[in-house]
């Protein structure tokens, strides 16, 4: 168990708490925001984990499988508590939730033959978009509330382009010289 491993394995157990304090209210005024920084720690675990993987080699088969695995529990368990708050309408995280599992396929189906498929810049810009719009959600500041929208707008756009250039560029694999 190496240090990136460790670190995903954290993100996954972060998530409870996350979820605790977000929808439980047990700390009170201050639960949404020892959520917030739960989040952030995670979600910088997630880029900190794979920067020391691919730096000292330690690229394992448990990571290539547990660290996507660990940002999607960690980013569907945030939209879907938004969803309970009040925070985010429903269909905007089904259209992110059904995005990933696209992906996901495809990179199962890659994967049965021998093909990687490297994330590509739309698919980090979404990422990033998404957990700012997530942070400033769960902070739900009513004074940058259009700026928070504006995001929200953006991450929505930046899943959809994300998962149609996905698509266009790995179709081959999914038909495999069917088209």
């Amino acid at each position: 168990m190496n240090l990136p491993n460790k670190l995903t394995v954290l993100r996954v157990i972060l998530v409870v708490p996350f979820v605790l304090c977000l929808l439980t209210g047990f700390a009170g005024v201050y639960s949404d925001w020892i959520a917030l920084a739960i989040f952030i720690v995670a979600s910088l675990t997630d880029m900190l984990d794979g920067k020391i993987a691919r730096k000292y080699n330690l690229i394992t088969n448990f990571g290539k499988f547990m660290d996507p695995l660990a940002d999607k529990l960690l980013v569907c368990s945030a939209l879907i508590c938004l969803i309970e708050m009040g925070r985010i309408p429903a269909w905007i995280v089904v259209i992110i939730i059904a995005r990933e599992f696209i992906i996901s396929g495809f990179r199962t189906v890659a994967s049965d033959n021998g093909v990687v498929i490297a994330a590509s810049y739309w698919g980090k810009f979404k990422t990033v978009f998404q957990m700012i719009m997530v942070c400033l959600m769960i902070a739900n500041i009513p004074a940058i509330a259009i700026v928070t929208d504006i995001i929200m707008w953006i991450a929505v756009a930046l899943t959809v382009i994300s998962l149609v250039d996905y698509v266009v560029k790995n179709k081959q694999v999914i038909f495999d010289g069917e088209i």
